[in-house]
């Protein structure tokens, strides 16, 4: 092992021996970093949120047995960053024989030619260093991904200019796996790798054999295989060969965020809300947890197919769409400040329709129609949270006696303030959103907003294209006539 307390690295292979340095296969190494992560009370995996009582631990156990290990679960549940995130579990500076295309140990190398230039050059062969990153391969499985892709393949050109034999370890141009020597190889959606490639893989694996063009090669290396899958294609489509499946240590699975706060720490720390510009931006708490139920109410709708899921990206792209249509208002009426309105979420419909997969009766319904409904309950669902038992009968009685409300999706803040001082409690009512009288006339209009949009989504209020907020009041039904044997009509029954 490496430590960090070396201010000098050795470059040559004579240094490397004299400073005590020891090989020490990568899992052994991974764990070593943990322990010492976990003694020191570090995060592990930073900006993962909401796996700390479920997916880490399992994670933790998987790494301190040294197992190659699958995560599985849907899009959007941070599988691929979970995996990126090991090289913090990597030495700073692993050494390697210089020049060497699969990062030889210069103390227990593998290749032909590695071995050849310790014969030559002994304690003089030069030593060079990878970096945590450097020792992270990634693939994202395809069903064109080929052995030469992932093993290699030999290369005639190679053979001509050495003067090798074609079957010669030292023609070989090896591909990623190897090239993941002494680090981490990862594959992105195993399912879609062909069957033969996942026979290299579990050879390699266990082995430490492959053939090559027909040609056996002996590569025993030292590497961490991990991997991602979602949970239809693993079980029900059957695409991971069982030998593989039984030579993978830890079977994990991912979730998607179990409560609104860790969703929305999520989202906070993934969507792009530093803006350019002088202009202050606010946004309201009630307009992200809108935004956020809004990926809660989809994975419960019968009209989304849940085998799909509904990625934590929704929200996230949403939000970024949402302080878009503010910042476009802004700008379009020459304010000073960006403060996103629950109007905007509806605005942000592009950033939600292409991640919903709808069941057969939401394609019949159309994407924009069910994501309108999903934006309805999640309005409704927040709204109960802060105005439950709040009387709010001075608002709609407003509108029962007659009143409308239409105003322009852009509206600036200044005409809408001054409609709703016309409502009768609305703006008072915004106190209930932790809002005061003195606030910015920007903050009260996104919160009066959302009491209107509240008070639709329950119904108590209407809203269309030609009036805007109503009251719908039903004709009286006329009254039942006592039928009349002639067919006469008679007066009505009292």
């Amino acid at each position: 092992m490496w430590g960090k307390g070396h201010m000098q690295k050795p470059k040559t292979l004579g240094e490397l021996k004299k400073s005590h340095y020891r090989s020490v296969s990568v899992k052994d190494e991974m764990r070593a970093n943990l322990i010492r992560k976990i003694e020191a009370g570090e995060t592990l995996f930073p900006g993962i949120v909401g796996y700390e009582d479920t997916v880490v631990p399992q994670i933790v156990s998987a790494i301190l047995s040294r197992h190659n290990f699958i995560l599985l679960g849907l899009r959007g549940q941070a599988k691929s960053r979970i995996l990126r995130g090991l090289t913090t579990l990597l030495d700073e500076a692993k050494p390697f024989i210089a020049g060497c295309e699969i990062n030889d140990d210069p103390l227990k190398p593998l290749c032909q030619a590695c071995h050849r230039r310790l014969e030559e050059m002994g304690d003089a062969t030069p030593i060079d260093y990878l970096a945590p990153d450097e020792r992270y391969v990634e693939k994202l499985a395809t069903p064109d991904v080929t052995i030469a892709d992932i093993i290699g393949d030999l290369d005639p050109i190679k053979a001509a200019r050495g003067g090798h034999a074609l079957s010669s370890e030292l023609t070989i141009h090896y591909g990623l796996l190897p090239r993941a020597n002494r680090g981490v190889f990862a594959i992105n959606e195993l399912p879609d790798l062909a069957g033969k490639i996942q026979v290299g893989l579990f050879n390699i694996m266990q082995e430490g054999d492959v053939q090559i063009k027909g040609y056996p090669v002996r590569l025993p290396l030292d590497v961490e295989l991990v991997f991602t899958a979602n949970p239809e294609d693993y079980t029900a489509r059957g695409k991971i060969i069982t030998p593989l499946k039984d030579r993978i240590g830890s079977e994990i699975r991912t979730h998607y965020p179990a409560t609104l706060e860790d969703a929305m720490t999520i989202t906070a720390q993934e969507a792009w809300t530093q803006r350019d510009g002088n202009a202050t931006m606010v946004i309201p708490q009630f307009v992200r947890e809108v935004i956020e139920s809004i990926a809660f109410e989809a994975r419960q709708e019968k009209r989304v197919d849940k085998r799909s899921g509904v990625s934590q990206r929704l929200p996230i792209t949403c939000l970024e769409n949402v302080i878009s249509n503010a910042e476009y208002r802004r700008l379009k009426n020459h304010e000073d400040k960006t403060v996103p309105r629950p109007s905007d979420i509806y605005a942000a419909l592009p950033s939600l329709t292409g991640k919903l997969e709808l069941e057969y009766e939401g394609e019949m319904r159309g994407a924009d129609s069910v994501a309108r409904d999903i934006i309805r309950q999640a309005t409704a669902r927040i709204f109960k949270k802060y105005f439950d038992g709040v009387h709010l009968q001075s608002v709609v009685q407003w509108f029962e006696l007659g009143g409308t409300l239409k105003y322009p999706p852009h509206a600036p803040v200044d005409d809408l303030y001054s409609q709703f001082k016309k409502i009768q409690g609305l703006l008072d009512k915004t106190q209930t959103l932790g809002l005061k009288a003195k606030d910015d006339p920007a903050l009260l209009v996104a919160g009066a907003e959302f009491i209107l949009e509240g008070l639709y989504a329950l119904k108590r209020l209407s809203r269309d294209e030609e009036l805007g907020y109503h009251v719908e009041h039903r004709r009286p039904e006329p009254p039942e006539e006592e039928p009349s044997p002639l067919g006469s009509r008679r007066r009505p029954l009292n």
